[in-house]
């Protein structure tokens, strides 16, 4: 059973902070400084422009104008700014990138149906009726 998030909570690590390790946590986060490990989070994620996270993020919503190397796992919104730079895997449930930021990743949708390309022969089989 997963904990109600804590409202109005924000932990920020400042751009003179480094931090190597796993971090859990239900409050938001801002991060200005250098996170190298995993976020795991039921809140927000913000990455400011001076942030740098290399691992692994899981969280609800987040905004990113920093960048991140790794692995990105948002539940609901995705914002990255024009100053984003984001390299390795990206899930999310909703998705806005600003124009400017630097996008080299693989990209997946939550919720979103697979599609299954079809040859022409199995197109043609099924629009025939009886």
């Amino acid at each position: 059973m997963q904990q109600p998030r804590e409202s109005n909570k924000i932990d920020i690590i400042e751009k003179s902070t480094k931090i190597v390790g796993d971090i859990t946590s239900q409050a938001d986060f801002r991060i200005d400084g250098n996170v190298e490990g995993t976020i795991t989070t039921s809140g927000k994620v913000v990455v400011g422009e001076e942030g740098c996270v290399t691992g692994i993020v899981i969280c609800t919503n987040s905004d990113v104008a920093g960048s991140i190397k790794g692995r990105l796992d948002v539940s609901g919104i995705l914002s990255l700014k024009s100053s984003a730079k984001i390299e390795g895997e990206v899930i999310a449930g909703k998705l806005a990138i600003e124009e400017g930021a630097n996008v080299d990743a693989n990209i997946s949708m939550k919720g979103a149906k697979k599609m299954k390309a079809i040859s022409s022969d199995e197109k043609t089989q099924s629009e025939k009726t009886a």
